[in-house]
């Protein structure tokens, strides 16, 4: 096993933070061109707003959501806005919120992140099906793997997955989109709406991208060539 310097040992404190933390951004912006959206994160002031949104969009969502085939219980919107906190803290993972004018239209969220050799995360995203086709959705992915490949407060991954179950083919075509790479299905990878459930995985690479990003690239062509 390679062992750690000095150097690599002290960078954190030298930053004042540790080594596998991130800064959790304030916002993060459309480009120039590109549909008026911003993300950021989720507040305790939220809480009406977007559970008025996953109400009105139960039917539209609920064949997609994930849940814990362990039936853990329920957390409050405080606790999951702590557990939110917490994984920022952490390093582990990152929700945004998707807002147009200032108005709560979906969430996109890079978890399961893994440092080390790996520099991984699994992206998961949903917007109002009253803004569904508009674009919304790929850019907003595209901003939050710009932010994740490349900031120097970011996780700064080298990969990030989007996992998709084979029926939904609306998620498909954002990742088609984007120029993702289709890796084949992974065999009951995720538990779905009470059973586990086959995934296609596609991958966004940091190496494979378009020289100004995947954010401006989308927003100046809607589609983003594979291995631009």
């Amino acid at each position: 096993m390679k062992p750690m310097s000095v150097l690599q040992s002290f960078r954190g404190i030298m930053h004042g933070r540790p080594p596998r933390e991130f800064v959790m951004p304030k916002s993060l912006t459309a480009p120039a061109g590109a549909t008026p959206i911003e993300l950021r994160p989720c507040t305790l002031d939220d809480e009406d707003e977007l559970q008025t949104l996953r109400w009105r969009n139960q039917a539209w969502l609920s064949p997609w959501d994930s849940d814990d085939p362990l039936g853990g219980p329920g957390l409050t919107f405080n606790q999951w806005v702590w557990e939110l906190r917490r994984r920022e803290r952490d390093g582990s993972g990152a929700l945004f919120l998707i807002t147009e004018h200032g108005r709560i239209v979906g969430q996109v969220s890079l978890g399961a992140i893994t440092y080390g050799a790996m520099r991984t995360g699994l992206v998961g995203y949903w917007v109002d099906e009253a803004v569904a086709g508009r674009g919304i959705a790929p850019l907003a992915v595209a901003i939050v793997a710009d932010w994740a490949f490349d900031c120097p407060d970011g996780p700064r991954l080298h990969r990030i997955e989007i996992a998709i179950i084979p029926d939904n083919h609306r998620s498909r075509r954002v990742a088609e989109k984007l120029g993702a790479i289709d890796e084949g299905v992974r065999r009951q990878y995720m538990h779905v709406n009470g059973r586990w459930r086959d995934h296609e995985s596609y991958v966004l690479f940091a190496q494979e991208r378009p020289s100004d990003g995947l954010a401006a690239a989308f927003a100046a062509r809607g589609q983003v060539p594979p291995s631009a």
